[in-house]
């Protein structure tokens, strides 16, 4: 099942993120006890949506040969507590030679990447200890 591990020694917050051969650091900013070494969790879940929608209008313009040069993908989150509702925000800057149909186009195809469909359906995440030997 390992597909990402992450692990945390003794030092506050610091956590090495690994996926196959790639490795990330991950903390929490010093205001809160981190050292400010990496993106925080929030900003690698936005991170995940913002790369996969930039990924995705770029391969849908490649496929059409449109003529995008630069996609640009800003993604924010805020957090009812009261009603535990999440709203992402993302803001998308195309540039190139494009249309306004094909502008749209790719904003429509942005909300079909694989992350934001995940985030939109329903999330179940099931824990277990891992038994030693």
């Amino acid at each position: 099942m390992k597909t990402v591990s992450a692990t945390i020694g003794i030092q506050l917050y610091k956590t090495e993120i690994q996926a196959k051969n790639h490795i990330i650091t991950a903390d929490e900013p010093e205001s809160v006890g981190g050292q400010n070494l990496g993106f925080t969790p929030t900003e690698l879940l936005e991170s995940s949506l913002a790369a996969c929608s930039a990924m995705t209008i770029r391969m849908y313009a490649d496929r059409k040969g449109w003529g995008l040069q630069k996609v640009i993908v800003d993604v924010g989150f805020k957090r009812n507590l009261s009603t535990q509702t999440v709203t992402f925000r993302k803001e998308i800057e195309l540039i190139g030679n494009l249309d306004s149909e094909q502008r749209q186009r790719l904003l429509e195809m942005g909300a079909n990447c694989p992350i934001e469909k995940m985030l939109k359906g329903e999330i179940k995440i099931e824990s277990q200890l891992k038994i030693e030997p």
